[in-house]
């Protein structure tokens, strides 16, 4: 069975999948600092778990920021490299099944893309992401681990954070219910806790997403969103994009194998150059 695999190379993680006969091999991810070595070993443990032979594979698609680094065909097995954005766009309509949708690429920053039966266009970004959410629980809580962060958050109170729409009006908005942020750490208290402190980065950084992922479906005239990428893996960032689809009815999707789409995207992807 020939095997396509799909390699996205990020600055400190690397995953691969593989596709055959549009369905997905054994998604794996890879951390280390070297994309050169990240990328040899993440094929190696793909080989090795599947214990394939590497004349199965019939070719090799890598794309991320890391891809750069490589020059020529990886064990001289065909090889070619894909445009990031193409991937995450083409990734995101195949994990959801979706013809038309705002790809969201949720990684150290959030690029988004428009994605349909004609292609894929990147629309823009905003650099708040990942690197924003350990940044920031780096500098407040000296926390420098997603999985502490998270964990810390889990009996935050956002009421000792953020200031909402009831905290600067008793009049009822008509496009804004009472529970609404208004300003996110608006209202930090002398009594908030690091836990609280810990929700209120999480809350930022999906809200903003979450918004810019709403304006974005206004102006290109679709109401689903496919969020895709490591941040996914935020269980808070869940009732976060409920609230949003309530409020202003965009269809957030997260498909399984969401923090793959990109290199799910690469092996359905035209080259745009082969080594």
């Amino acid at each position: 069975m020939p095997i396509v695999v799909g390699i996205d190379v990020g600055g400190s993680t690397t995953k691969i999948v593989g596709l055959h006969k549009n369905e997905i091999i054994s998604p794996l991810l890879v951390k280390a600092n070297d994309p050169v070595a990240s990328i040899y070993g993440a094929l190696g443990k793909f080989l090795s778990i599947n214990k394939l032979q590497l004349k199965r594979i019939e070719r090799i698609m890598i794309t991320g920021v890391g891809s750069s680094q490589i020059y020529e065909p990886l064990y001289d097995i065909p090889t070619g490299k894909v445009d990031e954005f193409h991937a995450i766009g083409k990734g995101g309509l195949f994990l959801t099944g979706l013809t038309r949708a705002i790809i969201v690429s949720m990684g150290t920053g959030t690029a988004f893309i428009i994605a349909d039966q004609n292609g894929e266009k990147h629309i823009g970004g905003t650099g708040i992401g990942g690197g924003t959410l350990l940044g920031l629980s780096n500098k407040m809580l000296n926390i420098r681990h997603f999985d502490d962060l998270i964990e810390m958050a889990q009996s935050g109170n956002l009421a000792n954070i953020d200031l909402n729409i009831s905290d600067i009006t008793k009049d009822r908005m008509e496009t804004l219910p009472p529970e609404i942020t208004a300003s996110n750490f608006g209202k930090i208290s002398d009594l908030a806790t690091k836990p609280d402190i810990a929700l209120g980065i999480i809350n930022l950084v999906f809200q903003t997403i979450g918004m810019f992922a709403v304006f974005a479906s206004r102006i290109y005239q679709t109401n689903n969103v496919v969020l895709t990428g490591n941040l996914t893996n935020v269980p808070q960032s869940q009732a976060i994009f409920d609230t949003l689809h309530e409020l202003y009815r965009v269809n957030y999707h997260t498909p399984h194998n969401a923090e793959f789409a990109t290199a799910v995207g690469a092996t359905l992807s035209t080259p745009k150059e082969m080594l």
